[in-house]
């Protein structure tokens, strides 16, 4: 049994560590750095078809805001990513380090064990136990020696346990490593096409302001848009709310005229009516305001409603419609997160969104419509408005 622990602790004195190969292969990382490349090649694709006029605007401009969306989206979760991989390598490091050492304190402690078993000789600890002069005496070496052979095998045990435990972790290590670089290099990617995404926008609001031909088709895509907005409030009025306890019974939203909170802390930039249209020079009824908000604020409900809609809308970007009752609906368009779901109740002051440019073509702003029934009323006789 001596030999064997010591031959067992010789062996096991030259044996080194080492990491393991990442769980996920470097070929399926770059097999989603190539799916992000295929989609940027795709959008400036469809903006060339957009210059060579085979699209319309509002549908060139809602493929730009949706595929923006998805790239702030993608970009958020790489991050997200980026940060768990950037933790799991930081504890993985740690516990390899605490496991590195403690498996060298366990080599010292085998290094003497060898040693003394080595100078004991091949005899030593059977002459010991037989050399005992009594019984008892032969019964207390025996015990001694099974407890240092007992020692020797815990420590051969751990030694191989924190082995195969420090290679584990390393592997760990090395995978979360990789993990992180990717992350951020699609993160980076990501964010990058972002700012070529929302640079060609303004290049486009651009070209559009300075082609009178393009100025004109806009103008008619932008009333092809109000029409289909007035038409999807029609079948909404017509349909039942989904809850209909979700709009209180004291609240009467006609008389909440002139006392309703702004849905956002911004001045108003376009108003209501018959205005010329700076944007594209030409005169035009606006059946709601533009509030010239920051990108991020908080869009909030002016007055308690069920949501009717949220979701794209093209001419709009992504909108909320919110049903107060007595045939009477908000619309907040331009949003870039929606925070409320079709069929949900929302108390006065809840918020439905933050602000966005989506579907704009002049940068973040709040667009927001009052309706009575079919007719668009002016936002800032229900309004609480600083003047």
């Amino acid at each position: 049994m001596r030999a064997r622990s010591l031959g067992r602790l010789a062996a096991v004195l030259l044996v080194a560590a080492v990491p393991a190969a990442g769980a996920v292969s470097d070929a399926e990382r770059e097999r989603e750095l190539g799916s992000v490349r295929r989609e940027i090649e795709q959008r400036r694709e469809r903006l060339e078809a957009f210059e060579r006029r085979e699209r319309g605007l509002l549908e060139t401009l809602e493929e730009m805001d949706r595929a923006a969306a998805r790239l702030s989206s993608d970009g958020e979760r790489a991050r997200s990513r980026a940060e768990a991989a950037r933790r799991e390598l930081v504890e993985a490091e740690a516990l390899a380090a605490a496991l590195a050492e403690r498996r060298e304190r366990t080599r010292a402690a085998m290094s003497l064990r060898a040693v003394a078993l080595y100078k004991a000789g091949e005899s030593g600890p059977v002459a010991a136990v037989f050399s005992a002069g009594s019984l008892q005496e032969l019964l207390a070496r025996s015990r001694v020696l099974r407890l240092l052979l007992e020692h020797d095998l815990a420590l051969l045990e751990r030694f191989e346990a924190d082995g195969r435990d420090l290679e584990q972790t390393r592997a760990r290590a090395t995978e979360a490593a990789r993990e992180n670089e990717h992350a951020l290099r699609l993160a980076f990617a990501q964010g990058r096409e972002l700012a070529e995404q929302r640079r060609a926008k303004r290049a486009l609001a651009s070209d559009v302001r300075q082609d009178r031909a393009a100025e004109r088709a806009a103008l008619q895509e932008l009333e092809a848009a109000a029409v289909a907005l007035e038409e999807t409030l029609a079948r909404l009025r017509g349909r039942a709310r989904t809850d209909p306890a979700a709009i209180p019974p004291s609240v009467d939203f006609a008389a909440l005229q002139g006392q309703l909170p702004p849905p956002v802390e911004a001045p108003v930039a376009r108003g209501f009516g018959r205005v010329v249209d700076a944007e594209f020079r030409t005169e035009v009824f606006r059946k709601g305001v533009d509030f010239a908000a920051e990108a991020g604020a908080p869009v909030h409900a002016v007055a308690p409603g069920e949501v009717r809609f949220a979701g794209w809308f093209r001419g709009y970007g992504r909108i909320v419609i919110l049903d107060h009752g007595g045939g009477y609906f908000t619309v907040s368009g331009h949003l870039d997160e929606l925070r409320v779901d079709v069929g949900e109740g929302v108390e006065e002051g809840g918020v439905l969104g933050t602000v966005g440019e989506t579907g704009s073509l002049s940068g973040p702003r709040l667009y927001f419509e009052i309706r009575e029934g079919s007719e668009p009323r002016d936002p800032a006789r229900w309004l609480e408005l600083d003047r």
